[in-house]
C-alpha cells in the first residue's frame, strides 16, 4: 500500500493555491475523528492505528499549510524528487541572500526592534511574491526547473523569517 496523498487526505485536488481556512477546518474535523483520546478504551491495535492516522494527518497538514513545504511536496509527487540541500545555481538570489543576512546582522548589532519589524514586513512581501510566481509557473510543466528554483528561494525565506522571529524575541526580552 502506497503512502496516501496529502491532498487526498483532505479531499483536495493537488494544487499550490489552497484555501487555508478550508484546509484548517477540514483538518480539525478529521483530527477529531482520529484523536487518540477517542480510542482510550479500544484495543491496543486500534489505539496504535488511531495514533498513526493522527500522526499522518498532522504531517499532511503541516506540509500543506506551509507554502514552501507545499511547493516541495508538489514537485516530489509530480516526479521531481528534490534533494534537501543543493547548491543553488542562482547567482542573483545568492547576492540577495547575502544582502539580507548583512542587514539582519546590522539589526542585531544595533538591537533595532523597529528595524526588525520593517525587515520582517519586507520579507513577507518577498514571500508573497515568490508564492505567486511559483503558483503561476506550477501550472506549466515546461517550467518545472523554474518552479524548483522558486521553491528553494521560498525555503530560504522561511528559514530567514524564523531567524528574524528569534531575533525579535531576543530583543523583546
Amino acid at each position: 500500500m502506497g503512502i496516501p496523498c496529502h491532498f487526498a487526505l483532505f479531499e483536495l485536488q493537488p494544487s499550490f493555491r489552497l484555501d487555508l481556512e478550508q484546509l484548517a477546518t477540514r483538518y480539525r474535523e478529521l483530527a477529531r475523528g482520529v484523536h487518540p483520546d477517542r480510542f482510550a478504551d479500544a484495543s491496543e491495535r486500534e489505539q496504535r492505528s488511531a495514533l498513526e492516522q493522527s500522526a499522518r494527518l498532522n504531517d499532511a497538514y503541516q506540509t500543506l499549510k506551509s507554502p514552501a513545504q507545499r511547493a516541495r511536496y508538489l514537485l516530489t509527487i509530480s516526479g521531481h524528487e528534490v534533494p534537501m540541500e543543493v547548491t543553488v545555481h542562482d547567482p542573483e538570489f545568492l547576492l540577495q541572500q547575502m544582502q539580507w543576512r548583512e542587514e539582519l546582522e546590522d539589526l542585531q548589532d544595533s538591537a533595532d526592534l523597529d528595524g526588525v519589524a520593517v525587515f520582517k514586513r519586507r520579507l513577507k512581501v518577498a514571500q508573497e511574491a515568490l508564492n505567486e510566481s511559483f503558483a503561476a509557473c506550477w501550472d506549466d510543466a515546461a517550467q518545472r526547473e523554474q518552479a524548483e528554483r522558486l521553491m528553494r528561494r521560498m525555503q530560504f525565506l522561511d528559514k530567514l523569517t524564523y531567524e528574524v522571529r528569534q531575533l525579535e524575541e531576543r530583543l523583546d526580552d
